[in-house]
């Protein structure tokens, strides 16, 4: 049985990942250190999109496949952590800590990197406080003594989703990058405020319930 206080991830269970997670491992890997990895990708992605819109159509192009890549390298870091502390018998008690903190970072730099990428920094900073607001309803929650709500629309997995997607789409129609990007964020952006909404909703409902 899955632990209720770990996100329901799907590809958890994938070969692959259970392979990368044990090899990891193997070479004496930490959990924490691979979260630190994960901020680390997404640096790389904010660099690739800040420098996509001035590095021509050819440029342009390959910077926002670089980005997409760095954006699912940043989720193989948090999926994979999560694998070599539990299943692999390495968590610390600093755990918690590098869970929740790198998840910050990241959405913020790769968001942001976006917002800049079509134009609208502003509309990437907002995306990135909407997922730290989704994150807070959770974790206090959490800390109230409820089970943590990893519930969507826009949930963390859900929003990567998006801007890859986005960042592909606008590889390859470097024409409207602008536009595809800043429709991406702008449907993360909404997505992102229902789930705060619905995440608030339920918290209090618990909290009245007590």
């Amino acid at each position: 049985m899955d632990d209720p206080n770990r996100r329901p991830i799907a590809a958890r269970r994938l070969a692959p990942m259970q392979g990368l997670a044990r090899l990891l491992t193997e070479w004496g890997a930490t959990p924490n250190g691979i979260s630190q990895v994960s901020m680390v990708f997404a640096a790389l992605g904010f660099g690739t999109f800040w420098a996509a819109p001035m590095a021509g159509v050819w440029g342009q192009g390959a910077l926002l496949l670089l980005a997409a890549l760095m954006i699912q390298g940043r989720l193989v870091c948090n999926l994979v952590d999560g694998l070599v502390a539990v299943e692999g018998g390495r968590a610390t008690p600093q755990g918690a800590f590098w869970n929740e903190a790198p998840d910050r970072v990241a959405d913020t730099l790769l968001l942001w990197g976006a917002g800049l990428a079509a134009g609208h920094p502003a509309l990437g900073l907002g995306c990135a406080v909407l997922a730290v607001a989704t994150a807070y309803l959770r974790e206090f929650g959490r800390a109230e003594g409820f089970a943590p709500d990893f519930g969507g629309p826009m949930a963390k997995q859900h929003r990567m989703a998006a801007l890859t997607l986005g960042a592909v789409v606008a590889a390859f129609w470097t024409a409207q990058a602008a536009v595809v990007l800043t429709v991406a964020l702008t449907v993360i952006a909404l997505g992102t405020l229902v789930t705060a909404g619905l995440r608030a909703r339920r918290v209090l409902g618990h909290l009245a319930g007590r």
